[in-house]
């Protein structure tokens, strides 16, 4: 063995030895983790039992897709799960974002207003959004207002100014639940709750809409069995439970689910069709695994905090912290400690680990880009993965991992390339 490879081994060592003591401090949160994805496993089940579902409901569909009992059981389930009144689970939402357009502009009316409470919505949204007379067909090329209302420094919601900026043609409330690229806590399902009770006090006719992207199973309740309208999340993300190749979900009320699948089909046509192919079965069965699956990610997430403020680094949410979604974000200082923390995590992956991540201008971001994305299905964040803006103060948003023990090798291996880069040092005493 090399002089070089014996330190690379020793610096292997040392990080188990980490990561041993990093799953010590944080096991009560572990396993607290392990039964929230037992009950909402337990949940899915019972929904799937409810409406009896059969394996002739995995057959798929072609042409028009009339009549598939397939799509339609699978939107009833989804309702359940979700305690909403109805729910659109569609192949054809090529995106969150999409998915999210689709519920939107299903809402709104030229004159009506879009009102973000929670501070500048994720990057890809504001293509969506966009300008009056942009010529894209933005939300404000069709004449919807749009307004924000930033958060106050603590990540509390600024309900002075919220209460201003709620106007007559004020139509829908958004929330985005997560983080995105915020140095934020993101929005507990109670604390949503809150939000839909004051804002219905300010103005009752309003329309609450919750970007629920990697949210979904992370807590015993969603946002719609708080009082919340209308949700949109990607199946490639928690609900698809890694199986799904393609696809998003929409669920809420009767009235705001309807207006959605106009949107996406056409008015008069709605959900009644849409052929689904053969993409059923891996959503029925990654509806099932989610839980469970979101479980170990989430734990991947509580282990990568514990280990990274062992080190000294900043993280959000802490270890410790109530966890709401997948997202876990650190706070690096350099873009050459970012770039190689996440570049780590591409080295972890089964799939093109191989490969190196380097930043690049992405369609839909406003600054250079740098994603691990070593996935089964290309994109699925619900698998592990990791990306970052390039710009001050260069965090690194880490989400996903299939199983717990996958989260622990990218963390380790991130770690160990920062080592071998000569970017972090381990003191001594920290082992």
């Amino acid at each position: 063995m090399t002089e070089q490879s014996m330190e690379l081994e020793g610096n292997w060592s040392r990080l188990e030895r980490l990561a041993e003591e990093a799953e010590r401090t944080a096991d009560g949160r572990l396993r607290e983790i392990d039964r929230i994805a037992e009950k909402n496993h337990w949940k899915v089940i019972r929904a799937f039992q409810k409406h009896r579902v059969s394996d002739y409901h995995f057959a798929g569909s072609t042409g028009y897709g009339y009549n598939d009992r397939g799509r339609e059981v699978l939107d009833l389930v989804y309702a359940d799960i979700f305690g909403a009144e109805a729910a659109l689970v569609r192949p054809h939402f090529v995106s969150g974002t999409h998915t999210i357009g689709v519920a939107l502009f299903g809402l709104l009316r030229p004159g009506d207003e879009l009102l973000y409470i929670t501070g500048s919505p994720y990057d890809t949204l504001h293509k969506v959004i966009g300008k009056p007379g942009d010529g894209t067909g933005s939300l404000q090329d069709w004449g919807i207002g749009y307004n924000e209302v930033a958060l106050q420094e603590d990540g509390s919601l600024d309900w002075e100014e919220i209460g201003q900026a709620i106007r007559p043609s004020t139509k829908v409330i958004g929330i985005q639940r997560s983080r995105g690229y915020s140095w934020r806590s993101s929005f507990t399902v109670a604390e949503i709750g809150e939000m839909v009770r004051r804002v219905k006090e300010l103005k009752p006719d309003a329309l609450v809409f919750v970007d629920n992207c990697y949210g979904e199973f992370t807590e015993l309740l969603e946002p719609t069995q708080v009082g919340v309208d209308l949700i949109a999340g990607s199946l490639i993300k928690n609900p698809g439970g890694g199986l799904a190749a393609t696809g998003g979900y929409i669920a809420g009320t009767e009235a705001a689910v309807t207006a959605a699948s106009y949107r996406l089909t056409a008015p008069g046509i709605g959900g009644e069709v849409g052929a689904m192919l053969d993409t059923l079965r891996s959503m029925y069965q990654g509806l099932f695994l989610a839980p469970h699956l979101v479980g170990q990610a989430v734990k991947g997430s509580i282990f990568a905090a514990a280990l990274f403020e062992r080190l000294g680094f900043e993280t959000q949410p802490r270890w410790d912290a109530p966890r709401t979604d997948l997202i876990q974000a650190i706070r690096f200082g350099s873009a050459d400690h970012l770039i190689a923390f996440v570049q780590g995590i591409q080295q972890a992956a089964a799939v093109d680990a191989h490969v190196t991540p380097e930043p690049w201008d992405m369609p839909g971001y406003e600054h250079p880009v740098i994603m691990a994305a070593g996935t089964f299905i290309q994109g699925g964040s619900l698998e592990l993965s990791a990306d970052a803006p390039i710009r001050e103060p260069y965090i690194a948003y880490m989400q996903g991992g299939l199983t717990y023990s996958h989260v622990k090798f990218g963390v380790l291996t991130a770690l160990e390339r920062l080592l071998n880069n000569e970017l972090i040092v381990i003191k001594p005493n920290i082992t």
